[in-house]
């Protein structure tokens, strides 16, 4: 009878859950970080970020600059990145072109096409060569308009490393879930197995760190607290679950959740899943 009464009880607060809230503009508020350019582009080339006012808007033409980096029609600068280029550099790229509403994807940190084609529009908005190469010139004009974005500007949409395990899921079968890079380990003795982009709750109602352990998965769940579906919900405390989030994958750290921790892709959730038990541990550290 105690075993069952548990039991239901663990239901009651499963059957609450969570659902998505907004956060601040820049996640947790920490620090930005600070992005250098490759060995190829000398310091004249770029001016010192953070100095542009980043009240430009983008596409809708209502942006405006100080002029800076111009130089005669036609003349293109040295080229510093171009389509299939990828890394961080890249990233600021996405972030800084997101900021003036020329890219609305990302970032990924891969020069796609989308990035081509906000490139190419930044530059014949201000008259410049529309190569959908970033130049030095280009880049010295996207510098001037713009802020330098903080962590989670540049890693919106996941794609950022994940720390360390915690000595606690170093054995047995461990969802190992970082606060600090905002991932999930999957680990089997000690092995990591998969690892994804996570997302948690706000201040006001925190993801709960600490050791737990799955009772209960819910492959179709949805909230009666809040009415909002948690598809692939593996519970761990109380009302709080690992789950896929839609709105997660649409907005990335836009937004966050009510305590729970999100998952941004749903198919590799799905395998998840499949392979998560009851019984296996939980560690929610920072």
């Amino acid at each position: 009878m105690v075993a069952t009464g548990t039991a239901l009880a663990a239901l009651g607060w499963g059957a609450a859950g969570c659902t998505v809230q907004p956060a601040g503009a820049d996640g947790d508020g920490r620090p930005p970080v600070r992005i250098e350019l490759p060995d190829r582009t000398p310091p004249a080339d770029r001016p010192s970020s953070g100095t542009g006012s980043g009240s430009g808007a983008g596409a809708g033409g209502r942006d405006e600059d100080s002029g800076a980096g111009r130089r005669p029609a036609g003349v293109p600068g040295r080229v510093l990145w171009s389509p299939g280029d990828s890394g961080r550099d890249v990233r600021e790229l996405q972030a800084r072109l997101r900021q003036v509403a020329w890219l609305f994807d990302g970032p990924t940190g891969t020069y796609d096409g989308p990035t081509r084609e906000a490139v190419e529009g930044f530059q014949g908005k201000r008259g410049l060569p529309r190569t959908g190469r970033t130049d030095t010139v280009t880049w010295q004009r996207l510098l001037g308009m713009t802020r330098e974005p903080g962590r989670w500007e540049l890693y919106l949409m996941g794609g950022q490393p994940a720390a360390a395990p915690d000595a606690r899921c170093r054995t047995g079968r461990v969802l190992c879930i970082s606060k600090s890079s905002r991932t999930l380990r999957w680990m089997v003795d000690g092995r990591t197995l998969t690892t994804l982009p996570v997302r948690f709750g706000s201040d006001p109602t925190p993801t709960r760190d600490g050791v737990f352990e799955v009772y209960w998965k819910s492959r179709d769940h949805v909230s009666t607290l809040y009415d909002s579906p948690m598809p692939y919900a593996m519970f761990f405390s109380g009302g709080q679950a690992v789950h896929f989030s839609a709105d997660f994958a649409a907005r990335g750290y836009a937004g966050s959740s009510h305590g729970c921790v999100n998952v941004r892709d749903e198919a590799a959730i799905a395998r998840l899943y499949e392979q998560v038990r009851n019984g296996d541990k939980v560690v929610v550290h920072w």
